[in-house]
């Protein structure tokens, strides 16, 4: 007999992923145990910290708004509207809602059970995608390219796919050498142990091999409802078999084959099978655990700090999703729009935190990571670079002023070092004077580097070009953006200094295409990656964006991008360069990483044929970067 409602709901739900991935027959199955929920405007039907509902939900009409408690303000992130789905948690979380979904005007949402929602996500691999990078990402829909990839965090959203790849596919944390126990062991006994190393689960093996497992479920199902005596051997009441997996698997496979087999723990082995040796078990709590470590959890916890103990942590956690990312070859591009959140995140905290030691700042100020930090490509705990820019005060107050500034600038210092960042071993600090005044002051600073651009002028200040307005007021940022471009417009004695300062070092080839290695005793026959490749496709970025105006945009790979967009004449060897500092950034990183240093020397005997072919072959748009600064600016009368 026909049921006309579901039909109309089948009917509906066709046109939306990823119900358009089943068959019409599946859909009119489904929509047979839906339920049809109307609400109110501003009726809610979920909150943060509610338990989760038996069901998910589906925007038949209206919209629902989702919001999350930021500074104990209600802020609304989302809105769903025909056809998004909403309150996915408990397909792949026993936790509360961590959300509130309220109505925005009169609505009507479907509410599909998730026990029968479950097998058609274990039967087709396209809904159990969507549901995975739906969940992961926190999205309503992520094939929307308006909204994929967003990692919804407090009131912070990033446009990128790159959080949701860097937290999701990294390698889960999960129990090695777990407790197991053999057939003919007693359940009493087994549970003692469950009970005595708070643990919710027994791997039942032979051979070190599992074949059955005992969980929490087993021991209320079967035992405390009398179906089983207590004194009876596991082998009664054991779930078999075990589902198996291999070493290093990532969160998002984790987490698919628990939904696909419906179970709530996974049986590591060395071979991933059924007959291979046990070494590891995950369970949901793991998983959960896993998600809790992402960059937006990170960003909560940094904002969060009263310490620089608890800074340290953050950042110690950055440093473990950093190598996870490379491990799994994520693009560093995301690595890099992450981390620098998250860094950003810990210097305003440390900021915050200086205040409340030395007391209210005296007068408007803003605080600008400079270098590889000001341009967002800091990955390593290499030293940081920073200055200060305090509103204009009158004479008698300089001094004062000056001097709180000073002394907040060497407390914000004192706690990056605790966090593990080094100071600047050039001095070019916030505590150091000559990069701690006044917005006039600075003014004249930037106006002697390009309007007198001498030689030691013009390789100290490019650094301070590539900055990063952090912590303070705007205002500053834009008095100082606005008259450095005013200036630096059609200046070509700067641009001719500017550009033979990046054309120094030209791509490290040598006659006969070898690589140029170091000769100093501390560092010889190594290969330094930052000085001779990445430094000059920097300081060749650098030229070009700001003879381009290109404001607000610091970092190299953005700079080549926008180039591209903006020069087509160009575009490759702009797209050339982008990718080849992603490459040498890349390689760097990693033997930072391995050796616990800034990555900058690397041991070519310890690269393979293929990674040395790839670096080489870095060095040709060098080549050519450096010809296009020359023709641009005519540097022929300069070198």
């Amino acid at each position: 007999m026909k049921n006309p409602i579901a039909e109309r709901i089948a009917d509906f739900l066709k046109h939306y992923p990823p119900f358009s991935s089943l068959n019409y027959v599946e859909l009119v199955a489904i929509a047979e145990h839906i339920k049809v929920v109307y609400l109110e405007k501003n009726q809610i039907l979920f909150k943060i910290g509610d338990p989760t509902h038996d069901s998910f939900y589906v925007v038949a009409s209206g919209a629902i708004g989702l919001s999350v408690i930021s500074d104990a303000e209600e802020t609304l992130i989302d809105k769903c509207d025909e056809g998004d789905i909403l309150g996915l948690r408990p397909f792949f979380a026993k936790n509360n809602y961590l959300m509130t979904a309220k109505s925005r005007e009169d609505s009507i949402v479907y509410a599909i059970p998730i026990e029968t929602f479950r097998p058609y996500v274990a039967g087709n691999t396209h809904v159990l995608s969507f549901l995975l990078e739906s969940f992961a990402s926190n999205t309503r829909n992520p094939y929307d390219k308006d909204n994929r990839g967003k990692l919804i965090s407090e009131n912070a959203i990033f446009n990128e796919q790159s959080a949701t790849d860097i937290q999701y596919f990294q390698p889960i944390k999960y129990t090695k050498n777990p407790i197991t126990a053999s057939t003919h062991d007693v359940v009493r006994h087994i549970a003692q142990t469950m009970s005595s190393r708070q643990i919710g689960s027994v791997i039942i093996q032979e051979n070190q091999m599992p074949i059955g497992i005992v969980t929490d479920f087993e021991l209320t199902s079967k035992i405390a409802t009398g179906q089983f005596p207590i004194d009876t051997t596991v082998d009664k009441i054991m779930t078999t078999p075990v589902v198996t997996v291999p070493e290093n698997i990532s969160i998002a496979e984790a987490q698919m084959m628990m939904l696909k087999h419906n179970v709530g723990y996974l049986c590591v082995t060395r071979d991933g099978t059924e007959k291979g040796v046990i070494s590891g078990i995950i369970s949901e709590h793991d998983v959960v655990a896993a998600q809790a470590n992402n960059p937006g959890v990170l960003l909560k916890q940094a904002k969060r700090a009263n310490r620089s103990k608890e800074l340290k942590i953050v950042r110690d956690k950055l440093t473990d999703l950093i190598q996870n990312s490379i491990d799994k070859n994520i693009p560093i591009a995301h690595i890099t729009s992450v981390s620098s959140e998250i860094n950003n995140a810990i210097t305003r905290r440390s900021i915050e935190l200086g205040i409340e030691k030395i007391g209210t700042p005296p007068v408007r100020f803003a605080w600008f990571s400079i270098g590889s930090q000001g341009r967002r490509e800091q990955l390593l705990m290499t030293d940081i670079n920073n200055s200060l820019i305090f509103e204009d005060v009158p004479s008698e107050h300089y001094d004062e002023v000056k001097n709180y500034f000073l002394r907040l600038s060497e407390r914000v210092l004192e706690t990056f070092e605790k966090i593990g960042f080094e100071r600047s071993l050039q001095g070019l600090n916030s505590n150091n004077e000559l990069w701690c005044k006044s917005l006039t002051d600075w003014i004249k600073q930037y106006n002697t580097w390009i309007n007198t651009p001498g030689e030691k002028g013009i390789h100290l200040s490019t650094i301070f070009f590539d900055y990063d307005f952090v912590y303070g007021d705007p205002f500053i940022e834009k008095a100082l953006t606005d008259d450095i471009y005013a200036k630096a417009n059609n200046n070509q004695l700067f641009y001719a200094f500017l550009g033979t300062d990046a054309i120094k070092k030209p791509a490290p080839l040598g006659f006969f295409r070898q690589f140029l290695l170091e000769q100093d005793e501390e560092h010889k026959d190594t290969f330094d990656i930052k000085s001779r490749a990445i430094t000059p496709l920097v300081d060749a970025a650098r030229v070009f964006a700001i003879s381009k105006d290109i404001r607000g945009i610091t970092n190299t790979y953005q700079r080549y991008k926008k180039l591209a967009d903006l020069e087509p004449q160009n575009a490759d060897l702009y797209l050339e360069c982008a990718e080849a500092f992603h490459t040498l950034h890349w390689f760097r990183t990693e033997e930072g990483l391995k050796t616990d240093s800034g990555g900058q020397y690397i041991n070519l005997e310890e690269l393979t044929k293929v990674d040395k072919v790839k670096i080489k072959n870095c060095f040709q748009p060098i080549n050519d970067i450096q010809d296009l600064i020359k023709n641009r600016f005519q540097l022929t009368y300069f070198t």
